[in-house]
């Protein structure tokens, strides 16, 4: 199978740097680089990179409208947002504009890794930290907890994995142990016939089931 080719526009240039070697070190192909937002337009409609990930906050053209304008001009590339922020208002416009992805900047590089892999792949990734922004968006509150597999304390811890805590957090919050919150989860995975925890959250959101 052929590398994923990949287009970085993004304005810093020491973070443009480090997401070229996280993209080149997970073996995609990086076709180009922009620290604004008309050279990445340019960029990206001369090399047509499977995914293009782009910085919300970029100078001239910002990450949203660099998006609209390429979804204007049809292009077949994929994107993945990446911002500092995990205000709704930018979620949701991201997701108007036309963005495959959305990644916080101050997640796990894998996070970003797995975004570029399922925008490729065409499908939808959100930052588990802002996932419940989105499905809630499209979801509302009908039919919450109908039907749900979940136990309250699955339910509970599931909701904060929505919300991008960690186990060991969880397990301080709740007022248990780490295993405890570890066994919660597999049997939750079971129960929703998830891969992993992120996916496990995803799953029970769309389904209203927190």
């Amino acid at each position: 199978m052929s590398a994923l080719r990949v287009a970085v526009v993004e304005d810093h240039a020491l973070t443009r740097v480090g997401l070229c070697a996280t993209l080149v070190a997970a073996g995609m192909e990086v076709v180009g680089e922009a620290g604004d937002g008309a050279t990445g337009r340019d960029l990206i409609l001369h090399t047509s990179p499977d995914v293009a990930v782009i910085d919300i906050g970029l100078p001239g053209l910002d990450g949203i409208e660099l998006t609209e304008s390429l979804r204007a001009m049809q292009s077949p590339t994929h994107i993945v947002i990446l911002t500092m922020v995990d205000e709704e208002a930018n979620v949701l416009a991201a997701i108007a504009a036309g963005a495959d992805a959305y990644c916080l900047k101050s997640g796990d590089p894998e996070r970003l890794v797995e975004a570029i892999r399922v925008a490729a792949d065409g499908g939808a990734y959100f930052d588990p930290r802002i996932a419940h922004i989105v499905l809630r968006q499209f979801t509302g509150d009908r039919g919450r907890h109908v039907g749900s597999p979940l136990s309250p304390r699955e339910t509970e811890i599931l909701r904060l994995i929505a919300d991008g805590v960690g186990n060991a957090e969880i397990a301080e919050r709740l007022v248990v142990s780490l295993g405890t919150v570890k066994s919660h989860i597999r049997d939750t995975l079971i129960k929703l016939s998830a891969a992993d925890r992120t996916q496990a959250a995803v799953i029970a959101l769309r389904r209203g089931f927190i």
